[in-house]
């Protein structure tokens, strides 16, 4: 026997009946209070009972009830609490727009989301399924209901679920970052368990009654116009009246669930993007999109780590504890160290300069810091020139300051500005030679030289 035939004849046979059409008008306000965390059938009896102490028995009360929301179809429904989760999902079919231009037809994807215990629905177009659109789709569902739930349960489509375990399921790694953010998580429904997924699946089919059919004759030439008009459409399906409710999902939204949602955050998730890397024998990894390089601790040379990142920040992980966290840079070939993360050698190469190599050479003397001047300029970057800088400065250990001054000085003479010249220069003990004149020689006379008369 059909639901609405039971339904009908019950009815009908308890027509006349005061107690049970004081208890049938009460019904509706249950399903509404049933939704609410923590009340139950058995307390909701207790308050009618003490409203009516001759009214039914608990058993009989709960026989009544049950038969009335199974005629409803209301069943699946009552045990959603206010504010516990959202249903998402893509509707099967999909819309079109038409380019303004070429007269070409794009299919466009419909996403769907549901509130559980209110059904306030919440529907949109996007370009395609893929993790950004997906994402930034819960996102706007949540700023439509402007608060979050505690769940959100979708179906196993890649965006979401990386791999569909019945046990153990993966949740994309920029779906769960998303959750993370909202303070809500993530609870895939089973493979093949549609009793999981019902609402929203009820929720499409309505979809497809007053939405789709609606915008069936209609030519829309892009995913803004085409969502301006589905979002009409969406007002006026969520300001329909329940048949046996009389109350609209918006009015079940305000009363019912609205303040059992929790806050939205202050900010908007920032998409992230996860990339597996391997740390370089420079303790940098490359962020190939940029082609910019980004240091870690020097002891993770050779790992493999996680780079997390989004349009400001790169995060660096090792064993999902972070390592390393950069502003993002765009510059491509270009690197971004932190002082910290240089062994100690490196670290003090990085300390030096141009001016503080002079400074050194200064205190050996004038002719030292000349050639050190001269090293600096020789190179299209002053970098290029520190260790040979380096290895000059440091002939004092070995060779004292006042040789290492006079060789500078006969360097400076002669043009040679290398550090093995002046290297030479010490280890051979050129330096004295400096001042010692050199002698004219001239051309004895001789028959065989003919002079200069010999050719006029």
């Amino acid at each position: 026997m059909p639901d609405s035939q039971l339904l009908s004849l019950f009815e009908k046979k308890r027509n006349g009946n005061v107690k049970y059409e004081k208890l049938v008008e009460k019904f509706p306000g249950y399903i509404q209070e049933l939704k609410k965390t923590g009340v139950t059938l058995m307390i909701l009896y207790t308050e009618y009972q003490k409203e009516y102490p001759d009214g039914y028995s608990y058993s009989q009360f709960c026989y009544h009830f049950q038969v009335w929301r199974n005629a409803s179809k209301l069943t699946m429904h009552i045990d959603h609490k206010a504010g516990d989760k959202m249903f998402v999902d893509y509707a099967g079919d999909k819309l079109e727009i038409v380019d303004p231009k070429t007269g070409e037809i794009h299919s466009v994807e419909v996403f769907v989301a549901i509130l559980g215990a209110s059904q306030l629905t919440y529907v949109e177009a996007s370009f395609s399924q893929k993790s950004e659109d997906w994402i930034r789709s819960n996102e706007r569902a949540f700023l439509y209901f402007k608060g979050v739930t505690n769940a959100v349960v979708p179906d196993n489509l890649k965006s979401g679920v990386t791999n569909s375990n019945k046990y153990e399921p993966r949740i994309n790694f920029m779906f769960n970052d998303f959750a993370d953010h909202y303070g809500t998580v993530i609870l895939p429904a089973r493979v093949r368990r549609p009793q999981d997924k019902a609402l929203v699946e009820n929720a499409v089919k309505i979809v497809y009654q007053r939405i789709y059919a609606p915008l069936r004759n209609r030519t829309l030439f892009s995913l803004e116009e085409l969502n301006e008009a589905i979002w009409v459409l969406l007002e006026q399906h969520n300001n329909t009246q329940f048949q046996r409710l009389k109350i609209s999902r918006r009015g079940l939204f305000e009363k019912i669930e609205k303040q059992a949602l929790k806050a939205l955050p202050k900010e908007r998730y920032a998409i992230k993007q996860c990339r597996e890397l391997t740390v370089q024998f420079n303790y940098h990894v490359e962020l190939r999109e940029d082609r910019h390089y980004y240091s870690v601790p020097w002891q993770f040379k050779g790992k493999r780590v996680r780079v997390i990142y989004d349009d400001r920040i790169v995060a660096i992980y090792y064993d999902n504890i972070r390592i390393a966290q950069h502003k993002r840079d765009r510059a491509p070939n270009k690197y971004t160290t932190l002082h910290t993360h240089m062994p100690a050698d490196h670290r003090n190469y990085a300390e030096w300069s141009p001016e503080r190599f002079i400074r050194w050479a200064r205190s050996i003397g004038g002719n030292v810091a000349e050639i050190i001047k001269v090293v600096l300029k020789s190179r299209k970057h002053p970098e290029q020139a520190f260790k040979t800088c380096m290895g000059i400065l440091n002939l004092v250990k070995e060779h004292g300051p006042d040789r290492l001054e006079k060789a500078c000085e006969k360097a400076l003479k002669f043009g040679f500005y290398s550090y093995r010249r002046i290297k030479n220069i010490l280890d051979r003990g050129l330096e004295e030679d400096l001042f010692s004149e050199q002698k004219e020689h001239s051309i004895p006379l001789h028959e065989n030289v003919r002079g200069s008369k010999y050719y006029q």
